[in-house]
């Protein structure tokens, strides 16, 4: 990946609160949205989910570890598909900022 194309998805970040937890979201460009437009499926947003603060694993699974969990899409994917509390404010945020652009 060219460090200026990193750049830019950098510049299209920003963090969202949803309960106890902060995640960080990229904003989808308009090609992005073009595709989302296809199938209206809220769950192709998840994949501008690129971060999160306050995650531990036992937030994820009973019984986990009680220290923070590193970031994997794949697990905010599917914790966040049985978490309508945090998945509705999240994604909200991600269709607000592609609107606000």
């Amino acid at each position: 990946m060219s460090v200026l194309a990193d750049k830019i998805r950098k510049s299209r970040e920003s963090v969202v609160p949803a309960g106890d937890f902060k995640f960080t979201i990229r904003r989808p460009t308009d090609m992005d949205m073009v595709e989302f437009s296809r199938s209206l499926n809220p769950n192709d947003l998840v994949k501008f989910i690129v971060g999160w603060e306050g995650v531990k694993e036992i937030d994820l699974i009973p019984g986990g570890d009680g220290h923070p969990a590193v970031f994997d899409a794949d697990a905010c994917a599917e914790w966040l598909a049985d978490r309508s509390d945090l998945f509705v404010p999240v994604v909200t945020a991600i269709t607000d900022a592609y609107q606000a652009h």
